[in-house]
Parts: structure tokens; C-alpha cells; sequence
């Protein structure tokens, strides 16, 4: 009895805290300005820019306690999209492509402005094939919206997640 009730009161008295996301976010940081990802690709897709930017946005407000700001944030992301491409993968016996892949590409600038050593320049890629069967205009958005969750969820673990 002593036993059980021992273990009650300690098991009450501990406090965890745990982050599901893994995320180290200063303490002192408060907001995040995130600016619009302009299409500098060769081939241009006139919706990418938005629904890229919505998308990272989403993550960060999603995943963090922070404030997007259009400019003076604590931690800082820019960049452009820089490629957006489409390419035949899985070539056959007769020469023709089983499947294509689209890949977007992105170059991101991140700046903390409490540890400049967390700063980083990097570019950042992702794809998703589709069968050649089908026409890209009838499986592009949902190709982009899965590349897009592949790209902010690498563009936040590389800023705010130290594995």
C-alpha cells in the first residue's frame, strides 16, 4: 500500500516536457519572417510560388510557437524557387519512359539572428514520379502539394531541429 502510494505521489510530482517535433526554438525568438519564394525556374509553374511559400508558412506555424512577420523576425527564411523540371525515369525495353519524374528545387536563406552559426545557405530538392500514362496537368497539384511537404519538412528540420 505504502509502495503503490509512494510511487503515486512521486509519479505526480515529476514534470516532463517533450517536444513532438524535435524542434529547438529559442526562447527569446518570438517571430519568423518568411518572404514569397519568387519562380526563378526555367519552366514555370504560375501557382508554385504561392502555394511553396503558403506551404512553409504552414509548417512553421503548424510546428512552432512563433509569429510570421513580413520582415524583422527573430529568425529569418527567403529564397526562390529554382528548378522545376520533368524528366523521363524508368526507361523501358522499346526506349520509352515507364514513368516521369517532377522535381522542384529550392535555394533558402535562414538567419537566426540569437546564433549565427545556425545560418545556412542551402539548396534543397525534391521529387515525385508519376506514370507516363498520364497527362502532368492532371497530376500535377497533387504532385506539387507532395513535394512541397517534402521540401518544408527538410527546409524546418535543417532550421529549427537539431537531431
Amino acid at each position: 500500500m505504502w509502495l503503490l502510494l509512494s510511487l503515486v505521489v512521486v509519479m505526480t510530482s515529476c514534470k516532463m516536457s517533450i517536444s513532438l517535433t524535435g524542434g529547438t526554438i529559442d526562447p527569446r525568438a518570438k517571430t519568423v519572417a518568411i518572404t514569397n519564394f519568387p519562380n526563378n525556374a526555367s519552366l514555370v509553374n504560375p501557382n508554385l510560388s504561392q502555394s511553396f511559400t503558403s506551404a512553409l508558412k504552414d509548417k512553421i506555424q503548424g510546428q512552432t510557437p512563433l509569429t510570421i512577420v513580413s520582415r524583422n523576425g527573430d529568425y529569418s527564411i527567403e529564397g526562390e524557387i529554382t528548378g522545376y523540371t520533368v524528366s523521363p525515369v524508368a526507361i523501358q525495353g522499346n526506349e520509352t519512359a515507364a514513368m516521369n519524374r517532377l522535381t522542384i528545387t529550392v535555394r533558402v536563406r535562414f538567419v537566426n539572428s540569437f546564433d549565427e552559426t545556425q545560418n545556412f545557405d542551402q539548396t534543397f530538392s525534391r521529387y515525385a514520379d508519376y506514370s507516363s500514362t498520364q497527362n502532368l496537368s492532371s497530376v500535377e497539384s497533387g504532385l506539387i502539394s507532395s513535394i512541397n511537404d517534402a521540401l518544408t519538412d527538410d527546409i524546418f528540420n535543417k532550421a529549427f531541429v537539431n537531431w
